[in-house]
């Protein structure tokens, strides 16, 4: 088809991306290890670390995986920690021994953990000690063999982090009393893999670097097999794309206050930022908004990466509109759609236009995006370089320019397919390795492709998405709970919020009894925000449930 989106293309963005310099992404650390050694990679509540010593602490854990436990090539290590300077060191020690990366929400419920662990078979987790009790939980059903506990403070100066994690362990109580036998401390397994060989490990493009868990219409997490091919070449694809934004105002200070562990941060501040020798500011509790503007007040930074809710919470906080916002070069809003009064009064504020992207866990994810300096319109922009975008009809054939359809998307980005879901992936891809994204959209004459409708059910809160059939199996469970189905209401703060109606058997049950009993099941984002009881719910003539019906 007829690529038409070139002739809206930013002057010097190239139609394709040249060959990446990089085979993996372990590969790209130890180029940015060496060639930025002296410069600041990461910094978290006043302590930074530079990539030299990145390098050193990576390798240390890097040998601890291979030595001391006798990981191999290929195996699984979760990652389930929050945005502090332990996760850059981990991740980096897990592709450096050659292992795969599972990211896991720090907020997951056991049961969400459990069935994580278990589908990636991961042997080995890193773990924040303020949810280490909810792996306790679930240990003995997991294949989970090697646990690392951190606090908070593990990698800050001292004596600041002794104190942070005493004030979190003894006076505020976060740290809940858990008993995991085995498990060794962060700084104790630094401390083991210190002097220890590192084995040379052969990775390429073929191999996976992440099992980057996504919902699906079935309400079954998957893990969408992210291969060091798709990442290096995102990375490539989103660095083209801003060009010469940061010119002068190098290098790159990116406000970090998205989770690593989800893609959209994963990919756009992580790697891309590595890459290019920037520094990551990390924010570990971005709800803390006041705590979060001082942070900002602390750095010249020229790129920020949001959600619409982010942004609002942000214009509405005492302070913000007082800092300094000369450098401010590249602001990027992803993950649910940025609505266009936070976009105008952000760039009043600010001075800076937020160019919205689009993408999936299943992209990499950077797929189409507005340029870093155009004025918001609502689009969500073009596809980046070495990408392809069409809209199709039902039967799975390209329809005309203006005509809307789903959206579907072809490049170097694309996943290689769902972890031991072959029927899944089939499910989603189209013949020639087009990704059917389920979400509905058109392509105006100049190429920009406009969302009109996400898939069908489902339910986007906070740049998350939530999938009913996850939300209605656990209400079911519910005793006295007939049947049950979510849908998405609109929400002031999150875009949306999960409304569950239920028949109930037992007239006694409550709201508040569904909200309790999902509380107990479900991360926050996804639990019941309302919830209605009802005689009956629509169904088709073959016993479907009519979430449309529901929804109108």
């Amino acid at each position: 088809m007829e690529k038409i989106w070139l002739k809206s293309y930013p002057e010097g963005v190239p139609e394709e991306v040249p060959e990446p310099p990089y085979r993996s992404i372990r590969d790209m650390f130890e180029f940015c290890f060496e060639e930025y050694a002296d410069l600041a990679a990461y910094s978290n509540m006043g302590t930074t670390l530079t990539y030299g010593q990145l390098d050193e602490l990576s390798q240390q854990f890097a040998c601890y995986l291979q030595s001391e436990l006798g990981l191999t090539r290929g195996e699984r290590v979760a990652i389930m920690l929050p945005n502090i300077l332990q996760y850059p060191v981990v991740l980096a020690g897990i592709f450096r021994a050659g292992l795969v990366a599972v990211n896991v929400n720090p907020l997951y419920t056991p049961r969400e953990l459990e069935h994580q662990l278990k589908d990636s078979g991961a042997r080995a987790i890193v773990i924040l000690e303020n949810f280490a009790h909810i792996l306790q939980e679930v240990r003995d059903e997991t294949p989970v063999e090697f646990i690392v506990t951190t606090g908070v403070g593990d990698l800050l100066k001292k004596p600041k982090g002794w104190i942070v994690n005493l004030v979190l362990r003894r006076i505020k109580k976060q740290v809940p009393a858990f008993k995991l036998p085995g498990a060794i401390s962060f700084n104790r397994a630094l401390k083991r893999g210190k002097g220890k060989p590192l084995h040379p490990v052969e990775l390429g493009y073929a191999d996976i670097a992440f099992l980057q868990y996504t919902g699906g219409t079935t309400g079954v997490s998957k893990g969408a097999m992210l291969s060091h091919r798709n990442m290096i070449y995102n990375v490539q694809q989103t660095i083209l794309w801003t060009g010469d934004s940061y010119v002068g105002f190098e290098p790159i200070i990116a406000i970090t206050a998205l989770p690593l562990y989800h893609i959209f941060s994963l990919e756009g501040n992580c790697l891309t930022v590595m890459a290019q020798g920037g520094l990551n500011v990390l924010i570990t509790n971005p709800r803390d908004f006041d705590g979060f503007v001082e942070e900002l007040g602390n750095w010249e930074f020229n790129l920020f990466t949001g959600v619409n809710t982010l942004f609002t919470a942000l214009l509405n906080t005492d302070g913000f509109a007082d800092l300094n916002f000369s450098a401010l070069r590249v602001c990027v809003g992803g993950g649910m759609a940025v609505q266009p009064a936070v976009a105008k009064e952000w760039a009043r504020v600010t001075g800076c236009e937020i160019a919205q992207g689009y993408g999936l866990t299943e992209t990499s994810p950077v797929a189409i995006v507005c340029k870093p300096d155009s004025v918001f319109t609502g689009t969500i922009g073009l596809p980046v370089p070495s990408t392809e975008v069409k809209i199709v009809g039902d039967d799975g054939n390209a329809l005309a320019i203006g005509e809307v359809g789903e959206i579907c998307i072809k490049g170097p980005q694309v996943m290689e397919g769902y972890w031991q879901r072959p029927q899944d992936t089939a499910d989603v891809m189209l013949p020639g390795g087009w990704l059917r994204t389920g979400d509905i959209g058109r392509m105006d004459e100049d190429g920009y492709t406009w969302i009109e409708d996400r898939k069908k059910d489902m339910i986007l809160v906070s740049g998350f998405n939530v999938y009913p059939n996850e939300i209605e199996n656990v209400v079911v469970e519910m005793p006295g709970i007939l049947e049950a189905a979510a849908i998405g209401i609109p929400d002031e703060r999150s875009g949306e919020a999960v409304k569950i109606f239920a028949v109930r058997t037992n007239d006694s049950i409550t709201e508040e009894d569904v909200k309790a009993f999902c509380k107990e099941q479900l991360t926050g984002y996804k639990r019941p925000r309302a919830v209605e009881f009802r005689d009956e719910l629509p169904k088709t003539n073959v016993g479907k449930i009519l979430r449309r019906a529901l929804r109108d």
